[in-house]
């Protein structure tokens, strides 16, 4: 654990930004979030619900049900039940929400 200079919060070794105030570590300063372009190809703007702020979006991820089996794994991927989802990540608490996209391609029916 590292000690944030700004808050004096106990903050994660592996974290580059103090998850209180939000002190870059490796900029020496604090980030404005709100600020922050994201580039979001989902067309949502989503607030997170534990911290109120803005979420970002991290991109669409396809998952699948089944697993790889020997020689054949990839022929038997053709046959999964596969869903997408846009990911988005709160910047200060690190909550992750799944999203259907809003394209017409994944939309539910």
């Amino acid at each position: 654990m590292k000690i944030c200079p700004k808050c004096h919060e106990e903050v994660e070794d592996s974290f580059e930004i103090c998850w209180n105030c939000n002190y870059s570590f490796p900029d020496d300063k604090i980030l404005d979030l709100s600020a922050v372009e994201e580039a979001d190809d989902s067309g949502r703007s989503i607030d997170c619900l534990r911290c109120q702020v803005k979420m970002i979006y991290s991109g669409k991820y396809e998952f699948h049900e089944g697993m790889n089996t020997g020689v054949f794994g990839n022929l038997f991927e053709l046959f999964q039940n596969r869903e997408a989802f846009d990911l988005y990540v709160c910047p200060k608490c690190g909550k992750v929400e799944f999203f259907v996209p809003l394209n017409e391609e994944y939309r539910l029916r």
